[in-house]
């Protein structure tokens, strides 16, 4: 059996047998649960990096260990920027979300063509950003905004027909005293993660029934300390979304890439080749924060056509794309963003078809120019070509696809068939005029029908 029908014979089990399952708490179980088939459908969502240390918006999202680590950048900030005995918890009350609008958040998410929305619950620093039972006055209603900032989220999301919503969570917090207690004993006693961590995971999902839980922070201890797989068949089981929800893979120090639901592996992860486990990649527009940084110049932002260039590879080779963005403190989408996004939309209201609820054909890369990459229908009743660049000439060329006499190729936002031949086992296409297709076009996609591989 070959990759591509190992993948789509895997997603087609969710349907078929997960529903009647009874998950047990270890690994072997945990991962015989398919990933949702809505998940490989939707391809594109909307990551979201909001907290505290978007108020001083310096660096990156990791503002306040890199100061406690005394790193010289930071430390040199706090010390121009702030007075004497400066501390962290001192930011909160800044962090005031008065612009936050989830309405508007949505209606930009939704113009986006994104299927899904994870926001951070909670990062690294341990502030949660909703009235947590088990953050007492670290939170966003006890400090800073005053309220949940959460709820009013999910419900504008889910007022989206086609939008669902998810939650990151950080397991660690880099200087709860519990936590750093715990990791003293070198995890022997399971403190942080019986009365915080984990508690919060289930008061998450009875609160706000997120659709995916992104989990992080699980390089330190491994997922016995967490009580990962304890917490995972609760989810699979008895939850209130156990048959909608998709999880990642940083559930412990060992899970990464391996255990969990669908593969994320690391930051920025894009193979470039299929892999038959469901995966995705989760890019930020600023190359160098998750959070939003003021001092980011233009050259730091990724252009749209590398967001699309990331959505295309990552469709390809059986991924999603989770795209992040980084709200100002006072809950502002920073204009480029919002820009990136509803380019984003403009691309797929054209080429969408290539991207939702597609399969990976065959190949993926092109072998001729490597400039074009893959994917089908689910039918099989078409392949599509997606060329990240205008061919030189005009003439597109696919060396894969084996075509017959009754094979047609249009191009998507253009309506007459185009005209090809094939020489040398080389498929020569010959684009229309680049005035004659819909602008702007950052990367243009060839439908196939008829096609004998």
């Amino acid at each position: 059996m070959s990759s591509a029908v190992v993948v789509v014979a895997v997603a087609a089990l969710w349907l078929g047998g997960a529903r009647g399952k009874k998950y047990e708490a270890n690994w072997a179980s945990i991962d015989s649960r398919p990933t949702p088939e809505w998940f490989d459908e939707a391809k594109f969502g909307i990551f979201i990096h909001w907290g505290v240390y978007s108020v001083p918006s310096y660096g990156n999202e990791w503002f306040w260990h890199h100061w406690t680590q005394q790193d010289k950048g930071y430390k040199e900030f706090v010390d121009k920027n702030y007075p004497p005995g400066f501390t962290y918890q001192d930011l909160a009350s800044q962090f005031t979300a008065e612009l936050y609008d989830p309405d508007q958040w949505a209606d930009i998410f939704a113009a986006s063509g994104a299927k899904y929305v994870v926001l951070t619950s909670k990062h690294h620093e341990g502030f949660a950003l909703y009235p947590s039972n088990y953050s007492f006055s670290w939170n966003a209603k006890d400090v800073g905004p005053g309220r949940d900032l959460i709820g009013p989220l999910a419900q504008a999301i889910r007022k989206k027909k086609h939008l669902r919503f998810g939650l990151y969570h950080s397991l660690l917090e880099w200087y709860n005293p519990l936590y750093l207690r715990d990791k003293a004993n070198n995890w022997t006693t399971q403190t942080f993660a019986k009365q915080k961590a984990i508690p919060e995971l289930y008061e998450l999902v009875s609160l706000y029934r997120p659709e995916v839980i992104y989990s992080d922070g699980e390089w330190e201890a491994p997922s016995s300390y967490w009580g990962s797989t304890e917490f995972l068949a609760w989810l699979y089981n008895d939850s209130p979304v156990k048959y909608s929800v998709a999880v990642n893979d940083r559930w412990g120090q060992e899970t990464m890439c391996k255990h969990g639901g669908y593969r994320d592996c690391k930051d920025h992860f894009n193979p470039g080749v299929l892999q038959e486990h469901k995966w995705e990649s989760a890019a930020t527009i600023d190359k160098q924060s998750w959070g939003y940084r003021r001092r980011a110049s233009l050259e730091y932002y990724e252009t749209i056509e590398q967001c699309i260039t990331y959505l295309v590879k990552a469709v390809s080779c059986n991924g999603n794309l989770l795209l992040n963005i980084g709200p100002t403190k006072e809950g502002a989408i920073p204009v480029i963003m919002e820009e990136r996004l509803r380019q984003m939309g403009s691309w797929l209201g054209v080429n969408g078809e290539a991207i939702y609820s597609t399969r990976p054909w065959a190949y993926q890369q092109d072998n001729v120019t490597g400039d074009a990459w893959y994917t089908r229908k689910k039918d099989k009743s078409a392949v599509y070509a997606i060329f990240l660049n205008w061919p030189t000439g005009g003439v597109g060329l696919l060396g894969h696809p084996q075509l017959t006499a009754n094979s047609t190729i249009t191009m998507l936002g253009y309506g007459s068939p185009l005209k090809w031949n094939v020489t040398d086992s080389t498929v020569r296409v010959q684009f229309p005029d680049l005035a004659e297709v819909y602008r702007p076009g950052w990367a243009w996609t060839l439908k196939m029908t008829e096609v004998a591989n």
